[in-house]
């Protein structure tokens, strides 16, 4: 199965959402089959094949998920982020300020979905691959 270490290996290369596609496809190699990031501090869980689970520490301090979901400026600022525009951290800090409190990645249905402190799927997303 796969390490933590070995995900965040993978991680290290993303300069920005331009090379979500080939991070995803790298740690799917590794036996990741889906994962789930917390905006508030970048913790994800990974799961994999018979209920194996590695779950990453926090990346940075708490950010304070806003209450209301502002979905036309999240996905402007998401666009802008998957053009290379942005960096991950401004990413997240963007989720945070237009109320997205996670996101899942499904890598068998290549798909990205995210969602607001009450649990509402506000965006899903097919992944290039």
């Amino acid at each position: 199965m796969f390490t933590i270490e070995q995900i965040e290996t993978a991680h290290d290369k993303i300069q920005s959402g331009a090379d979500f596609p080939d991070y995803i496809k790298e740690i799917k190699a590794l036996g990741v089959q889906s994962f789930e990031t917390w905006v508030k501090d970048s913790h994800t869980e990974y799961f994999g094949k018979n209920d194996f689970r590695a779950e990453s520490k926090p990346k940075y301090t708490e950010l304070t998920i806003a209450d209301e979901t502002d979905k036309d400026t999240f996905i402007r600022q998401l666009k802008s982020h998957q053009k290379g525009e942005t960096d991950y951290m401004k990413f997240c800090e963007d989720c945070a300020t237009t109320g997205i409190e996670k996101w899942i990645v499904d890598l068998a249905a290549h798909t990205c979905i995210y969602y607001d402190k009450a649990g509402n799927e506000i965006l899903r997303e097919e992944i290039p691959h």
